[in-house]
């Protein structure tokens, strides 16, 4: 939300998401969230961008995935330049396309954001040279987060996976998948009762195998 200079940061996100009830709107700020996800959860594909952009004309979203030459952040840098020069305030699109043609160009199969991550609000308006420049130094950056990140969470998946042996709780195996595969996870969500799931949460970050996210004492969330 930063580049979109809105107030909401990676909290407010994930309270967006994780605290609607059905029928509830996620927000601006929830859309942004949903938006990402979407387009990380799958293998990238025209299919998969167009469930994560479903407003967009999916003959533009081909010629953006296909847009740009040279090498693969050339071609980062193209997407971005040319989607903010055809419509400024959609950030969120250039950033997600951008990554996405950054990925494929490298080989991956699933968009990963390690451009967004090194890129500024102020980056965004530049154009041409200093664009691609930029767009390489922030790569750098992302890159080393996305390193850092993917240890501590393979870390903390390891020992939350060692550790499910050894819980009482019944379904506290499909409990540790889903924080295994979800972004975050609220006690309800669990596939246990209210109290015990409360219990395996708190059992779970005493063993430093899951964190409270929030911060809060009513509300909390949790994750690797």
């Amino acid at each position: 939300m930063v580049f979109s200079g809105r107030p909401e940061r990676s909290g407010d996100l994930r309270d967006a998401v994780c605290l609607m009830k059905p029928g509830d709107l996620p927000g601006p700020a929830g859309e942004v969230f949903l938006t990402w996800r979407r387009a990380v959860e799958r293998p990238i594909s025209l299919a998969g961008l167009r469930r994560a952009f479903p407003s967009h004309d999916p003959v533009q979203l081909a010629d953006w995935l296909d847009a740009g030459q040279g090498g693969p952040v050339s071609k980062a840098a193209c997407v971005l330049e040319l989607i903010l020069d055809d419509a400024p305030r959609d950030d969120v699109t250039a950033l997600v396309l951008a990554d996405a043609v950054l990925a494929r160009a490298l080989g991956w199969d699933h968009l990963i954001p390690i451009l967004t991550h090194g890129l500024k609000r102020s980056d965004l308006p530049k154009r041409g040279g200093d664009l691609r420049l930029t767009c390489h130094r922030a790569i750098v950056l992302g890159c080393i987060e996305a390193v850092r990140m993917a240890r501590d969470l393979a870390r903390r998946a390891a020992h939350l996976k060692s550790l499910v042996p050894k819980l009482r709780a019944k379904q506290a195996a499909q409990a540790a998948e889903m924080f295994l595969t979800c972004d975050a996870v609220t006690p309800g969500a669990l596939p246990l009762p209210d109290r015990s799931a409360r219990r395996l949460c708190d059992r779970l970050v005493a063993l430093g195998a899951i964190r409270e996210l929030t911060g809060r004492d009513v509300f909390r969330i949790y994750g690797l």
